[in-house]
């Protein structure tokens, strides 16, 4: 698997990270999620894990092509938007030793490969009933 570097958040030191691949998918690097995380309430099917990410990240995808404005809704990939202003993205653990070995992943991190298709179609306005799912901060 190719890579093309898309850009960092680098208001935490140098990651999370976004990455293109030669797949028509993207590679999000990003915080690991403790699974007992009180502000948000995990539903990640069997075979898929998540990643938390700051939302400006996803600004780089205009240097795909893609509109780099906001998300117009929250679905899958995207699991949910914290209280904080991060996104919960979930998708396939990334295990390619090419792929990986293009990266640097401090042990905090992990990252999801999901499609082009699902984040474009995040990019779109929604159509039919929002199903927007905000995470609530904990009581």
């Amino acid at each position: 698997m190719k890579l093309r570097f898309l850009g960092k958040d680098s208001k935490v030191g140098d990651c999370p990270t976004l990455y293109a691949t030669d797949q028509d998918t993207y590679l999000v690097q990003g915080w690991r999620i403790a699974w007992d995380d009180p502000r948000v309430q995990l539903d990640i099917p069997a075979g898929k894990t998540a990643v938390e990410v700051p939302a400006e990240l996803f600004e780089h995808l205009g240097k795909d092509g893609l509109p780099s404005g906001q998300f117009m809704r929250c679905e899958d990939p995207l699991v949910v938007l914290t209280p904080s202003g991060t996104y919960v993205v979930q998708g396939q653990e990334v295990t390619d030793p090419e792929a990986l070995a293009q990266m640097s992943i401090p042990d905090y991190e992990t990252v999801v490969e999901v499609s082009k298709a699902a984040i474009t179609a995040l990019l779109e306005e929604p159509r039919g009933a929002d199903l927007q799912r905000r995470a609530q901060p904990a009581h």
